[in-house]
């Protein structure tokens, strides 16, 4: 069965260098060709890499060796019965409500399969091709670079890889391997306390009286530019034994991705760079990957999350401040060509945070090493925040004004098509008094912009209307944010960076 959210349309033409074509055979087959072939932007934009320096390890005590430990048939069988049946088969054709039906007889000999594999470092063919349909992001519809990869993996290999991502996370976080500045993908971390963290120390500044200028990076194509020798490098010094080595080398060895959408199907392309899209273990992979570039940060401070990178400085005089933030930068830059991944020049923006003292008549350029000139922004969406040179918050205010208003009206224009359940009866998962309208349409835009900017949405005009449907108003939904806040950033609860301002 196809799941909704993975569907997609081909477009009824794309331009192929100088030449736009209908044909849907030709279209699908130079998607696959051009979606397999996004993570070499390093090495087009880069003849000799071999110019750009390491990026600096981290000087920490040798960790203890990890070796993978045997899977559990009774760990299998849970994540088997976990399975979304709506999701999508890969190209094995495995349905996942097949598994979920037949959970209890399969769980044995799949998880001898998994172990199988660590004893021989070998993963199944089948298991590492993957499924990609194109998705419009928008723009041009004719430019392939305005459709994002969806990739489809098979779910056996997914349910393997959780088994997998969850031995090395454990390994990982409990010899504290990751640099406390990094919040992707980390259990106790997220958005939101990665927000609150940069918040936190711009305010801070601000209340100084002092500058804070930061430069928001953007990577091309990070996460299917991560060299595999550079990674298994990495594991290497983090304790991972020869087995797991051979492992993941056969892992990543051998992928192949095709292109599906409307009943067609591109021929397999070799995939020879990149963690895995849709994968379980890409993510922790990639983290594992750019853990170290926090180290070139220098006497700025950065933050990061998967690929998106902040980094910034303060001080009461802004030619110190931008001289410092101009060094810092240049040790990044330096830090991501050595891992080959490549600055996106045109997305990445410098700001300058000031309420109160004299606004510059002129800002000094903070240029890349390349000699282009950043350009300077007065707003910047930050992980889903707005944020403005003045941290009022009025720009990110009307955004979910403006959304929340649209999403109000459509409910309005059909609620005559909605049943009395959907009005009033909550999910099994929500609170008691969140019905199903307000948490599909509503809840996650307004919740997670109320955790970042806590009582700032308190400055929004009211509006009004007729609604169709009952929500809970902000205010408790607010109080309630700020006292879990309360409790647990004192606590382990709460990562390390957020635990020490909160004593």
């Amino acid at each position: 069965m196809e799941n909704k959210n993975t569907s997609s349309q081909l477009p009824t033409a794309l331009k192929i260098g100088n030449t736009v074509t209908t044909d849907k055979s030709t279209i699908i087959e130079n998607f696959n060709k051009h979606f397999s072939t996004a993570g070499h932007a390093f090495h087009l934009a880069t003849p000799t890499p071999g110019n750009s320096t390491a990026p600096p390890t981290a000087t920490r005590p040798s960790l203890p060796h990890f070796s993978f430990s045997q899977i559990h048939s009774a760990d299998v069988l849970k994540e088997l019965q976990n399975l979304d049946p709506y999701k999508s088969a890969g190209l094995d054709n495995l349905d996942p409500f097949f598994l979920k039906l037949s959970a209890e007889i399969v769980a044995t000999p799949i998880t001898s399969l998994f172990n199988l594999s660590f004893l021989s470092s070998e993963i199944p063919k089948d298991w590492k091709a993957a499924a990609v349909i194109p998705l419009f992001k928008g723009g041009d519809t004719l430019d392939p670079n305005c459709y994002r990869p969806i990739s489809i993996l098979p779910c056996l290999s997914k349910v393997f890889e959780s088994q997998v991502n969850k031995q090395i996370t454990d390994h990982l976080e409990s010899h504290h391997t990751f640099s406390a500045m990094q919040s992707g993908f980390r259990a106790g971390h997220g958005c939101t306390s990665a927000t609150l963290k940069v918040l936190n120390d711009i305010l801070t500044a601000i209340d100084k009286k002092h500058y804070c200028a930061a430069v928001f990076i953007d990577l091309a194509k990070a996460f299917d530019s991560v060299n595999h020798h550079i990674l298994i490098g990495r594991l290497d010094t983090l304790g991972f034994s020869n087995d797991c080595l051979a492992w993941f080398t056969n892992y990543f060895s051998d992928r192949v991705q095709c292109v599906k959408s409307e009943g067609l199907l591109s021929g397999p392309l070799a995939v020879s760079m990149g963690v895995p899209q849709g994968s379980i273990l890409g993510p922790t992979l990639f983290s594992v990957y750019i853990n170290e570039v926090a180290l070139a940060a220098g006497e700025s401070l950065i933050h990061l999350y998967a690929d998106d990178t902040i980094l910034y400085t303060s001080g009461p005089s802004l030619d110190t401040v931008l001289t410092t933030l101009q060094a810092s930068f240049n040790a990044i830059q330096l830090s991501f060509r050595g891992l080959q991944l490549l600055l996106n020049t045109s997305k990445t923006k410098c700001m300058l945070f000031n309420r109160s003292l004299p606004a510059p008549t002129r800002l000094s350029n903070i240029t890349t090493l390349d000699g282009s000139d950043l350009e300077y922004v007065d707003n910047y969406k930050y992980l889903g925040v707005w944020l403005d040179c003045k941290l009022s918050f009025q720009t990110h205010i009307k955004h979910l004004q403006s959304k929340v208003k649209s999403r109000i009206g459509f409910l309005f224009r059909n609620k005559a098509s909605f049943t009395h359940a959907a009005k009033t009866y909550p999910c099994k998962t929500d609170h008691p008094t969140n019905p199903r309208l307000w948490r599909c349409h509503l809840q996650n835009s307004l919740q997670y912009p109320t955790q970042q900017i806590g009582c700032s949405l308190s400055q929004c005009n009211p509006f009004y209307h007729q609604s169709p449907i009952y929500y809970p108003p902000l205010r408790p939904v607010r109080s309630r944010w700020l006292a879990l806040a309360s409790y647990s950033s004192p606590n382990p609860l709460a990562p390390c960076h957020l635990q020490d301002p909160a004593r």
